[in-house]
């Protein structure tokens, strides 16, 4: 059974950075990915990067490229969201998810089944 561990959220002012940590447990299939997802205070939940357990390919959405890394580390089964430059836009509830690797939609939540409790990041002055 996949189970799924995020932690890093919490408050940080316009321009600043924090890291997620998604500790992934339970799964080992080479055509899954890990993907990062976020809900906006009163919005739908977006798919804002992911990362292919085959081949450690990254794919990010328009709002955070240039600004969000994924990244993993094999050894401890986990998966980073590195998020810099945040700014109030950026306010949401952060999941990691684990799914079936699609390549043509990576990031699109319908490939996820398995879905971490979510942690907080609030952005603001």
């Amino acid at each position: 059974q996949v189970q799924l561990m995020e932690s890093g959220g919490g408050l940080v002012q316009p321009g600043g950075s924090l890291r997620l940590s998604c500790i992934a447990s339970g799964f080992s299939s080479d055509d899954s990915a890990v993907g990062w997802f976020r809900t906006p205070p009163g919005g739908v939940r977006e798919g804002i990067s992911a990362l292919a357990v085959s081949d450690g390919s990254t794919y990010y959405a328009d709002s955070v490229k240039g600004r969000f890394a994924i990244a993993r580390d094999g050894a401890e089964n986990t998966v980073y969201l590195q998020m810099n430059s945040l700014t109030v836009e950026d306010t949401a509830v952060y999941y990691c998810a684990v799914g079936e690797f699609v390549r043509a939609s990576p990031m699109l939540p319908l490939w996820y089944n398995n879905w971490g409790q979510g942690t907080q990041v609030t952005v603001s002055s």
